[in-house]
């Protein structure tokens, strides 16, 4: 069975995500985290995108990635990011053979009937990711993830993150945008309560 031809335009915005072969948590140490973090940063060094957002699992990640004109298309973006990854793993693990289960799959933010709701969707299902899965509480703990770019003006991100257009346009400040995504979060954070209680 042939596979979907990708969308690889400028100016989309792409979830994307991957796991581990056969959906192993081979990146549960830190220090493994981390070297996903270095890879991306060299990503960011070498090709013209923004990295809007991200979550690193133990056996998969989500990033939000948008494309620029100019820039390089998704699947050169990636190919990049999932090859590092690999070859420097191997590498430290003294492993060889393939790292990733399969080819990573995307979402084009900008093919959803509203673009907007969607990504804010998108940042929290990612950002409570850490939390759905129990490594913490509260998604503001969890050290690999871009959740707190979004609700602390004055937070450093080990990785430069671009705050999206999409934030940007819920306010004429950090601020205003960020209640937007706090709001957001209080209606997804009482769901999942509900949710709990009902299991």
């Amino acid at each position: 069975m042939s596979r979907d031809l990708r969308i690889r335009l400028a100016e989309l915005t792409y979830h994307v995500t991957s796991r581990c072969i056969d959906k192993k948590p081979l990146m549960r140490p830190s220090y493994i985290k981390d070297l996903m973090l270095t890879v991306l940063s060299q990503a960011l060094e070498k090709y013209n995108f923004e990295l809007s957002g991200y979550t690193i699992m133990d056996n998969h990640f989500h990033f939000l990635i948008r494309t620029v004109n100019e820039g390089e298309d998704i699947s050169r973006i990636m190919q990049f990011i999932k090859a590092q990854f690999a070859r420097k793993y191997n590498r430290i693990m003294n492993r060889t053979g393939p790292f990733w289960n399969e080819r990573f799959s995307d979402r084009i933010i900008e093919s959803a009937d509203d673009p907007i709701d969607a990504y804010k969707n998108v940042h929290i299902y990612m950002g409570y990711n850490p939390v759905r899965s129990g490594y913490v509480r509260d998604p503001r703990e969890y050290k690999y993830s871009s959740f707190n770019c979004y609700i602390n003006e004055n937070y450093v991100s080990p990785v430069h993150v671009t705050l999206h257009p999409y934030f940007l346009s819920l306010g004429s400040s950090f601020k205003e945008c960020a209640r937007v995504i706090l709001d957001f979060e209080e209606r997804y954070r009482r769901q999942l309560l509900i949710m709990e209680k009902a299991v």
